[in-house]
């Protein structure tokens, strides 16, 4: 039986990839086998334990080191990430690994894949996020991988650029607007109770590390929590941070807060269907994360992204980009909320896809292994 892994290690990036493996299990039969592989702070009470929130059969269970205080904590997890599944892919012969994203544990699964010969089908490669290391992990991960499931045409040509083989590089859009028109979602009221609200007026809200600026975390969630204060009518629904160095640090400025501001709740993850609920009827969503990129336009939602953690990635006229001083998100806020703003929200069409690149993508996933003619010897593809 030839056999593929699908690898998750947080709980943004399984949400995105969840419809995919679906579609994927759904081929599965006597000749061919998709195995799921979590891994990461899934497995981390720190972080929630996401693992409880995955609803598909989990093959395997890969415990890896999470702490982040230092870069040194990043380094050393980093080995044992590669010590870890260079094991699984010797063991298991993987006719190939499916990588998502950008994180720092998945450069690793994808250096013990190419050191085992696995080859890497990568999602979401060609993206530019240059205030955050993310950049230069997604493009290394780009020439590792052998086939590349882009979520729009800007990265499919970044990739090309890149060197990789225009035929082996696909723009089906993103699987996040797949969850958008098919997670069958809670109203208002039942989202809201779920997470212990009454009916309010409500921001949803992500404020990640920026690991590659020069502010100092402390300083940049005092300016954050500023500007939750200067809106004592909305309530603020905060989702933790995640474990990029200085992800603690946030996580615990937040749990130190949210009892003296009144306005503020703040919780460790909500999970795809009761975030995406959430997502739809919010005011508006601020922070720095790519959902309120790639999500939120799709459903018509202004964004307030703040600072440049997501600078150089594709965005849509919904979204509102300021600096992380309290004074520029408040005045941002503040736009986000006019009826002007949300007029041209409503107007808003998503560059990331028609919402069926899951099915595309596994389509084109099982043919590439049942022909059973990937040869990893690249060559370098020049433009022109």
């Amino acid at each position: 039986m030839k056999k593929i892994a699908v690898v998750t290690s947080t709980r943004a990036e399984y949400g995105l990839l969840s419809p995919l493996i679906s579609k994927l299990r759904k081929k599965e039969n006597d000749d061919l086998g998709i195995d799921l592989v979590v891994t990461g702070t899934h497995l981390s009470k720190l972080y929630g334990m996401t693992v409880d929130e995955i609803s598909e059969r989990i093959d395997h269970r890969i415990e890896i080191p999470v702490e982040s205080s230092s870069s040194i904590d990043i380094s050393d997890n980093q080995a044992e990430t590669i010590k870890r599944f260079a094991r699984l892919f010797y063991k298991e012969n993987y006719e190939a690994v499916v990588l998502l994203g950008d994180r720092y544990e998945i450069l690793s699964i994808a250096i013990a894949a190419c050191n085992t010969r696995t080859p890497i089908f990568h999602l979401c490669g060609g993206d530019t996020t240059e205030g955050a290391m993310d950049e230069w992990i997604r493009h290394s991960i780009t020439k590792m991988s052998y086939l590349h499931f882009v979520s729009n045409e800007e990265s499919r040509k970044r990739v090309i650029q890149l060197g990789e083989d225009p035929e082996h590089v696909f723009n089906y859009g993103s699987t996040s607007i797949d969850n958008i028109l098919t997670l069958p979602c809670d109203s208002k009221k039942e989202a809201l109770k779920e997470i212990g609200l009454d009916e309010c007026r409500y921001a949803l809200c992500t404020y990640h590390p920026v690991t590659l600026g020069d502010e100092k975390v402390d300083e940049l969630i005092a300016r954050f929590l500023g500007a939750i204060r200067a809106f004592p009518e909305i309530e603020f629904i905060v989702t933790k941070a995640n474990a990029d160095q200085g992800g603690g640090r946030i996580n615990q400025l937040l749990d130190e807060a949210e009892p003296e501001i009144s306005n503020l709740n703040v919780y460790t993850s909500l999970g795809a269907k009761k975030y995406i609920s959430l997502m739809k009827y919010a005011e508006f969503v601020l922070g720095n994360s790519s959902s309120g990129i790639i999500e939120a336009p799709a459903l018509h939602v202004p964004t307030v992204n703040i600072g440049d953690r997501q600078k150089g990635r594709l965005k849509s006229d919904s979204v509102i980009n300021c600096r992380t001083d309290c004074k520029s998100i408040v005045d941002a806020i503040k736009t986000a909320m006019s009826d002007e703003h949300k007029i041209v929200c409503e107007k808003v069409l998503s560059p990331y896809g028609t919402g069926d690149a899951a099915a595309r993508i596994a389509e084109k996933i099982v043919e590439t292994v049942a022909n059973g003619r990937i040869d990893l010897k690249k060559k370098f593809y020049d433009l022109g």
